[in-house]
């Protein structure tokens, strides 16, 4: 038990600022007039990192759709973009082109962005990162996301206009948790935010749902009836402001590393109680900074990453 404490005491504050500087991310602004990157001056070197060259590719792969690798160590071949507007959703911070993912998760996004219509009212959704367009690590703001089947979704509605570009680049998405952290602000929280989330987590092609923990709370206290969707929501630093869908490999992709299945338990219990611990919500600075982990390279990623990368 008390190695426990110590190795949590050693870990909390840097996943929580790992997890801060994700959720700053998601809703930094986007710029009207984005810069293509300068190449790399050794692009064939090993030590390069993976998300210099991928985030480098701003067109997919003319190969057969297939996510290739895990979820936070893998690639995407054949990606499709989701349209930036459709009748029930638009996409946000167009300027980082990471509306891309296997067809399998665009599918899913447009048939949850119908079903949000009629469940909870909205007029659709507001869709955030997704993949790059031949999936790989990112410059910034996300570990996964590199196979092409994680969504970003806000947690605000998608309003009944269309949206100027200047907005998709610049306006915020509304926080649902309170500044104690101990619970969702009643203030912006609202029971159609647990319809939509319920939603999506009943899809069956949903393998899991990030929120955070105060969410994860507010989804345990009011949700009736059959509970067995709250198996799939998991709470995760940050998330304060959107929610983060992940589908499960699709059929024939040989090469994509399943997650394992959710616990058969609806993650109510006390299994909570770490998320509102004092070393989560007021964690200690390390006496030691923590040392960096060196970026992800090719080497690291799944052979077939190569070819994904190195196609036309």
């Amino acid at each position: 038990m008390q190695i426990r404490r110590l190795i949590l005491c050693l870990l909390v504050p840097a996943a929580v600022a790992a997890s801060m500087s994700v959720a700053a991310w998601a809703q930094d602004k986007g710029t009207l007039d984005p810069k293509p990157l300068p190449p790399l001056a050794n692009p064939n070197d090993p030590h390069v990192a993976a998300k210099e060259l991928f985030g480098r590719k701003p067109q997919p792969t003319p190969l057969a759709a297939r996510s290739i690798g895990f979820y936070a160590k893998g690639c995407l071949a054949g990606a499709q973009a989701l349209p930036i507007n459709g009748q029930t959703w638009q996409v946000m911070r167009l300027s980082r082109n990471r509306n891309w993912g296997n067809p399998e998760l665009i599918a899913l996004l447009e048939k949850l962005s119908t079903k949000v219509q009629k469940v909870a009212g909205w007029p659709g959704l507001l869709m955030g990162d997704m993949s790059q367009p031949r999936g790989g690590p990112m410059l910034t703001g996300h570990a996964s996301h590199q196979i092409g089947l994680d969504a970003d979704i806000w947690l605000t509605p998608m309003p009944n206009r269309m949206l100027s570009r200047n907005e998709r680049e610049e306006m915020s998405a509304i926080n649902m948790v309170a500044s104690s952290r101990l619970d969702v602000d009643p203030k912006t929280w609202t029971p159609k935010h647990l319809s939509v989330i319920r939603a999506a987590a009943e899809e069956p092609e949903v393998e899991r749902i990030f929120v955070n923990a105060a969410i994860k709370k507010a989804l345990c206290r009011e949700a009736s009836g059959n509970r067995a969707w709250l198996s799939k929501v998991r709470p995760m630093y940050g998330h304060d402001y959107h929610f983060h869908v992940r589908i499960k490999c699709p059929a024939g992709n040989a090469d994509c590393t399943p997650q394992e299945p959710p616990q058969n338990t609806d993650g109510c219990g006390h299994e909570l109680d770490y998320w509102f611990s004092d070393a989560v919500l007021h964690p200690k600075p390390p006496t030691t900074p923590p040392k960096p982990k060196p970026p992800l390279t090719m080497a690291d990623l799944p052979a077939a990453c190569k070819q994904v990368l190195l196609a036309p």
